[in-house]
């Protein structure tokens, strides 16, 4: 087999894969902006940032971990789920700190101009502030050059956002 036709086959196993973990509600759908006002992402299925995971578990567990119905907050006109009252707790008081940064878009594609929604499930948390990811690959690229990827990020997040309508 050559090497594009393997290439295409992975990737092909690989969609059918995420196809069937989305429809059987293991990963939750790409993610889509709730409000032109709003700077988070929500998941349009639930209506909840972060697809209902815990931003707080990433800095305090170190993983994404799904936080629970029973505690939310609403804040900015989205739902933010978390595993405990601690966590809710200390969200509540400095949500500035554990918000995904550009309201959960990819810092890569900002990066670059484009607006793509982040993933729970791949991230980073650099310099005190939570990333969230396309996928794997953009995750490995900033990991790589976190400060220069921020820093492009930062000067086009602007611009990227206003074409977003926020």
């Amino acid at each position: 087999m050559t090497a594009a036709r393997q290439q295409r086959k992975s990737g092909r196993a690989l969609a059918a894969l995420l196809g069937l973990a989305v429809g059987s509600g293991i990963l939750a759908p790409a993610a889509l902006p709730a409000a032109p006002a709003d700077r988070t992402i929500v998941n349009p299925q639930t209506g909840l940032a972060v697809s209902g995971f815990d931003p707080v578990a990433y800095f305090g567990e170190g993983k994404p971990e799904l936080g629970r119905p029973d505690v939310e907050l609403t804040l900015g006109g989205v739902v933010w789920r978390f595993r405990n009252e601690g966590n809710r707790a200390a969200f509540s008081e400095h949500p500035e700190v554990y918000m995904p940064r550009f309201g959960g878009y990819d810092p890569v594609a900002i990066a670059r101009g484009a607006s793509v929604p982040g993933h729970p499930l791949f991230w980073s948390v650099t310099d005190g502030g939570l990333y969230l990811f396309y996928n794997a690959q953009a995750r490995d690229a900033f990991v790589a050059e976190p400060g220069r990827t921020i820093d492009a990020a930062e000067r086009k997040w602007p611009d990227v956002a206003r074409a977003i309508g926020r």
